[in-house]
This record gives C-alpha cells, sequence and structure tokens, in this order.
C-alpha cells in the first residue's frame, strides 16, 4: 500500500503507471450490429451501448435528412459510408471496375457527396465490384482506375476522403480489390492525396495473414479499420486473431482512425459486446 507520506511527484508517477492505455475508437456498424431492430432504431441502440460513432453500408433508402436526424438526437457521429454499390440485393457488390457502368458509377459519387454533405461524415469507401468473365483484366483495371481518378477529384472538392477497400475472395468470389499490396499499387497509379485504404483486419486475415507488421508498414495510407474475427466473421475474441495484441499495438504505432466494429454477432448485438472491455483493458 502507498503511504500517506509518500512525495506526490512518486504518486503521480505510480498512478499514471496503472493508468489503461488510451484505446483505438470503435464505431458500431449498424448494418452488421443491433440488426435485431429496423435500421432507423440502431442508432439510438448504439448510442445507449455506449458508441460514439456509427458506420453503414449505404444510406440511400432513407434521406440524408432522415438519417441526420437519428445521428443528432443520439449524439453520434458519422465516421463512413459506401459510394452506390449498384444491385446489393441481386449479389453485386460494387461497380467501380465495370467498364458498362462508368455512367452510374459517376452518378452515384454526385449522391454520395450530397448524402455526406448533410451526414457530415469526412470519408466514403469505394468497392470495386466483382471481375467481369469476358472481359478483358488490363480494360477492367484501366476503368478501376479512372473510377478512381473521377471520384477522388470530385471528393476533393467536397473536402472529403475516398478509401478502398480489399475484400477476400472466399466471402465474394471474384472480387477485384483483394489484397493489400494491390490496393497500394493502385492508389499509386491513381496518385490522388486524399485516396487512401480502407484496412479490414477480418479480410486481410483471410488473403494474407502479417496483420501487424502490414499496418505499420502502411500506416500513413491507412484511414480506417474494421475488425472481426476468423473463421467465422463473429467478435473480436471469438476466433484466432490476437486482438488484445492489435489493440495494443495499434496504440504504440499511433493509430489515430476509427475501427468499424463490422462483424456478425455470435447471438444478439447485446450479449457480445463483452470484448470491449475485456480485449480492451
Amino acid at each position: 500500500m502507498l503511504g500517506m507520506n509518500v512525495p506526490i511527484f512518486v504518486k503521480i508517477h505510480i498512478y499514471s503507471a496503472f493508468q489503461k492505455d488510451p484505446m483505438p475508437q470503435f464505431a458500431a456498424n449498424l448494418t452488421m450490429l443491433f440488426n435485431e431492430a429496423p435500421f432507423l432504431e440502431r442508432f439510438n441502440l448504439a448510442a445507449k451501448a455506449g458508441f460514439k460513432a456509427v458506420e453503414f453500408l449505404f444510406p440511400y433508402a432513407y434521406s440524408a435528412q432522415e438519417i441526420k436526424a437519428h445521428l443528432d438526437t443520439n449524439h453520434l457521429q458519422l465516421v463512413l459510408h459506401n459510394l452506390p454499390a449498384g444491385n446489393w440485393d441481386a449479389g453485386e457488390r460494387g461497380i467501380a471496375c465495370h467498364p458498362d457502368r462508368i455512367d452510374e458509377f459517376r452518378a452515384g459519387v454526385v449522391s454520395a457527396i450530397e448524402y455526406a454533405k448533410v451526414l457530415g461524415v469526412g470519408q466514403l469507401n469505394c468497392l470495386a465490384g466483382k471481375v467481369l468473365e469476358g472481359v478483358n483484366p488490363d480494360v477492367i483495371r484501366t476503368t478501376f482506375i479512372e473510377n478512381l481518378r473521377f471520384a477522388a477529384s470530385e471528393l476533393k472538392k467536397a473536402n472529403l476522403r475516398l478509401l478502398v477497400e480489399p475484400i477476400n475472395t472466399f466471402d465474394i468470389p471474384g472480387f477485384y480489390l483483394s489484397r493489400t499490396s494491390q490496393a497500394i499499387e493502385i492508389m499509386n497509379e491513381v496518385n490522388a492525396d486524399n485516396l487512401y485504404l480502407q484496412y479490414d483486419i477480418y479480410h486481410a486475415q483471410r488473403m494474407e495473414g502479417e496483420l501487424a507488421n502490414t499496418i505499420q508498414k502502411h500506416l500513413s495510407r491507412i484511414a480506417h479499420i474494421q475488425l472481426a474475427d476468423n473463421p467465422g466473421r463473429n467478435e473480436p475474441g471469438t476466433g484466432e486473431i490476437n486482438y488484445r495484441y492489435l489493440f495494443a499495438y495499434l496504440d504504440r504505432i499511433g493509430y489515430k482512425g476509427w475501427i468499424g466494429c463490422e462483424y456478425k454477432p455470435a447471438s444478439t448485438t447485446e450479449a457480445g459486446l463483452g470484448w470491449l472491455t475485456e480485449l480492451t483493458s
């Protein structure tokens, strides 16, 4: 026990040594979490669970003003949503690499920017889409790069960042952008100073592993991180990824962005939130 006669500077030093290190900021992904309730009710559930920020796939089924009202009422910050990505319900997962959908993609960029202005989000993610059968790979690559250049230019006018996200090809066979190195190579070719990497730990683990070193190597290019464990894409702590280590590591190397909780709850969302304290203390 510390005695009352311990010099004040010693007390402060010992007290500081036992303080919990600051951990990354976590945002609830409202597409994946709290989906026991209708979408617009999830904002309140996230706030009640202690989240200060949210993300989701798409806002376009609702008016921007309606979503903004739920953000404001619940004192939540929106940290990410995607550009329009084609017909999601029909299985499309982006159209940015599709040479026959360029006009649609560019119209979607304009729409996304209008939503972003109302919602106060500072960054938008672009899903590359699946490779089209029978299309020359060079045409697919060129289409993706030129669409990213267009999107980055338009977003920059609105003071927004554009993100690209590699996604594993086990969950989405044929997805064009699937590895970190591929994304960095394309980002370099696009050469836009507001284009960043969205690093999804779950997707990266499935495709390449080497999580900590990859994050550190490309830290200056990473604007957003998402998480889920593997296998199963459930809560951190349910699989093979050492999230306790990764959270502390992200602090140690100075990651300042948000981490989106984009996982499938193993049971109910609230029942699975224990990892937020168990793995960050």
